[in-house]
């Protein structure tokens, strides 16, 4: 899967931009700074780099004199989003480097379609046009082939992502997990009817079966969000990742497929809350070792709202806050959540 990076201090933009590219199947990190853009590709290598043109403290091509000037980074494809009255600006930004750029407003369509076309240039498509994609953070959702799956009923989508969390299962297995309220006879009959319309959704030989157990076709070989979420966050407790890196893994959570109500589904819940809550605790800790102490105020507030006996985190929020002159210390110090109001 393609990895953009987008660079542009309004906070609007930066969300929209990532919202149409995480929807048409791109992983997408995002800096409102180009300075802190700069940390972030000391640890991420993108494929292709967005960037707003005007920007304060650093425009758009001092960023990307920046990016050239790395031998690392020389040759990634970078384009500039400009408005229409920075056409000096493209004409010496095209000067510097930049492979190509897109004039505001733009559309969904206009965005996506030049995005596909630099990286059809730089030799890259995406993961959906040649395997599968499967997303299951804060969405239940696969692409295969190039377009979102429409599954036959929401049960075969659920089933799917059992298969990919238990890689090989017996159909009693599957069944007590998809419907544990039934008898064996009618959880078993509902589990090869919902395996018959997963097969009817992908394809006849989607999952196989040896020895009366069940598995994904290894020749599917789906990019698993979960997946590697995971892996990210044991890296970041490994300390290998660095603060903006984290902070996007963070931003990437979202609640195991929505909608789905079964056992296992509060299962892998639970274990993703936990790795979001140790990875919050560590981005906090590394924010309190940068000095910045609002970020580290973020992420406790985050891990008290998953724990709200945590210890650590109700002192490192008050720590934090105090240390930026905010009144609500004295609301962490005694312990008080007051998580309607958001800190701006």
């Amino acid at each position: 899967m393609p990895r953009i990076l987008v660079v542009d201090d309004d906070a609007a933009i930066l969300k929209l931009v990532s919202v149409i590219l995480s929807r048409a199947g791109h992983e997408v990190r995002t800096s409102s700074h180009p300075v802190e853009a700069l940390d972030l590709l000391k640890v991420f290598t993108p494929d292709l780099v967005v960037s707003d043109v005007v920007m304060p403290y650093m425009t758009g091509l001092e960023f990307l004199e920046k990016i050239r000037e790395n031998p690392q980074l020389a040759s990634v494809p970078f384009m500039l989003l400009s408005s229409h009255a920075e056409r000096n600006d493209v004409r010496r930004g095209m000067n510097l480097g930049a492979d190509d750029y897109l004039p505001k407003p733009f559309t969904p369509a206009d965005l996506t379609t030049a995005v596909d076309a630099r990286l059809r240039r730089a030799g890259l498509t995406l993961q959906g046009e040649s395997g599968m994609l499967a997303k299951g953070l804060g969405t239940a959702q696969v692409v295969w082939q190039g377009a979102p799956v429409s599954w036959v009923s929401r049960k075969a989508l659920e089933l799917f992502f059992y298969l990919l969390e238990h890689k090989e299962v017996t159909s009693w297995e599957a069944a007590e997990a998809l419907w544990p309220e039934k008898d064996e006879a009618r959880a078993s009959s509902l589990f090869h009817t919902t395996l018959h319309r997963l097969r009817r959704s992908l394809s006849n030989d989607a999952v196989v079966s040896a020895n009366r157990r069940y598995a994904l076709n290894s020749d599917l070989n789906p990019e698993y969000d979960v997946q590697r979420f995971e892996l990210l966050t044991a890296q970041a407790e490994q300390g290998t990742l660095g603060l903006e890196e984290m902070r996007e893994l963070i931003g990437q959570y979202g609640n195991f497929l929505p909608g789905a109500d079964s056992p296992w589904v509060d299962d892998v819940r639970a274990r993703l809350e936990q790795k979001q809550f140790s990875l919050l605790g560590i981005a906090a800790k590394a924010a309190t070792a940068a000095g910045k102490a609002k970020d580290a105020a973020q992420f406790h507030q985050r891990a008290l709202a998953i724990d709200p006996m945590s210890e650590p985190d109700w002192q490192g929020l008050a720590k934090a806050l105090d240390s930026i002159g905010d009144p609500r210390a004295r609301l962490a110090a005694q312990r008080e959540a007051w998580w309607a109001v958001d800190m701006d």
